[in-house]
């Protein structure tokens, strides 16, 4: 299982995604969040397929279609954290933090 916080940046809405690897590169997911756009995404999002979601060969993948339409902010680096721990939860990455800093 993978365990991935992601803390967004001024908006505050902290998330939690629980990643756990089924037969056949299937995924479950657990998320919470305090964000209720994120909620409603994770409302969309239990199950998915690891091979169609870390790469774009094989269409958008769902975590980023479901984020378009459940999140309203285009920069919400929750999707993509998802997909992260997606990727990680089936062995498709190693566990590494990700980080954007931002200067003005």
């Amino acid at each position: 299982m993978a365990s991935v916080k992601i803390d967004p940046g001024i908006c505050g809405f902290q998330t939690q995604v629980k990643a756990e690897s089924l037969e056949n590169y299937k995924v479950s997911l657990s998320i919470e969040s305090d964000c209720p756009d994120i909620q409603n995404l994770a409302e969309n999002l239990t199950e998915v397929d690891a091979f169609s979601e870390i790469s774009f060969r094989r269409g958008i993948p769902e975590t980023l279609q479901k984020g378009q339409k459940h999140c309203a902010h285009a920069s919400c680096p929750v999707p993509v954290g998802i997909i992260k721990a997606i990727e990680v939860a089936a062995g498709l990455a190693l566990p590494q933090n990700v980080t954007i800093e931002i200067e003005k």
